[in-house]
């Protein structure tokens, strides 16, 4: 399949007893889908699949697989263990698993390469590597991320590289074939799409799902004019949506507006702020 266009990485929402509201995110995902995204991610880093149990992971991946099944859209799954991978070979909707560049550690480019190489050999499904350097401590160069297009199941980036320079223009400049490039650093997004990118994958876009579809899809029908405009007020509406660790602020709005039954995060994460919330929705107006 060609991989493009809007995909959001679902929050996890909680009820108030602090159980998975997994009624609450059905409806979430139906919501999206209405509104114009592409497809669905689940136990991405914004659903804080850390503090899941490996029974609530389950329950997540299933209420996604369901929606997307009924809706006929794709689904990603975040995983990056040979385990979890082999788990997704038995869910047909799921069209990829969005798999982390190893945090931590820093094992060097040639080790990240390897590692996707031995990943994606036994995968039964492609993998999208996210390279978000300033979260792993590992940065990947436009070589490194030529090295893990040419793997043949690695079928594209979510690049989240926290901002734009020379190897970012020299991978847009010429993406290998087959190799997809979608934006992770939502207040970039309308730039990257600018320069080419595929689509987004973007937690803002929970809010505003209509006009983050509307915004992918004037970049790459070439309505310059639209985009510019979009993009301008959608990357505001970003950078409040992440002026508190993500998705704690994603959270609030969803709550505020009665989306979600609680706003509430797990630890290490906690609630935001009064004045992120406020914040956010003056910029939604």
């Amino acid at each position: 399949m060609t991989f493009d266009g809007l995909y959001i990485p679902l929050i996890t929402p909680f009820a108030e007893s602090g159980e998975v509201a997994l009624d609450a995110l059905e409806r979430l995902a139906n919501e999206v889908l209405d509104d114009g995204a592409t497809g669905l991610l689940a136990l991405g880093t914004t659903g804080e699949p850390g503090s899941l149990t490996e029974a609530e992971k389950h329950a997540v991946v299933e209420v996604a697989a369901r929606v997307c099944r009924e809706r006929s859209a794709p689904l990603m799954v975040g995983a990056g263990t040979p385990e979890a991978l082999a788990e997704l070979g038995s869910r047909p909707e799921v069209v990829a698993a969005l798999t982390l560049v190893p945090p931590f550690v820093r094992p060097g480019e040639a080790g990240v390469v390897a590692y996707f190489e031995r990943l994606s050999a036994a995968s039964p499904v492609p993998l999208i590597a996210y390279d978000i350097p300033y979260r792993t401590g590992q940065y990947l160069s436009v070589d490194a991320l030529r090295r893990l297009a040419a793997l043949p199941r690695v079928v594209g980036v979510k690049y989240a590289a926290g901002g734009f320079n020379a190897d970012t223009i020299a991978l847009m400049a010429d993406v290998p074939a087959g190799f997809s490039v979608f934006g992770g650093d939502d207040i970039y997004i309308s730039p990257l799409l600018a320069l080419g990118a595929h689509g987004g994958i973007l937690a803002s876009a929970h809010i505003a799902t209509a006009d983050f579809a509307a915004l992918v899809a004037a970049w790459r029908s070439g309505d310059v004019g639209v985009a510019r405009g979009l993009g301008h007020r959608l990357a505001a509406l970003s950078a409040a949506l992440f002026s508190e660790p993500n998705p704690t602020v994603v959270k609030a709005v969803l709550h505020a507006r009665g989306r979600i039954p609680t706003a509430g995060v797990r630890l290490p994460l906690v609630g935001a702020g009064a004045g992120s919330l406020e914040g956010a929705l003056k910029e939604i107006g």
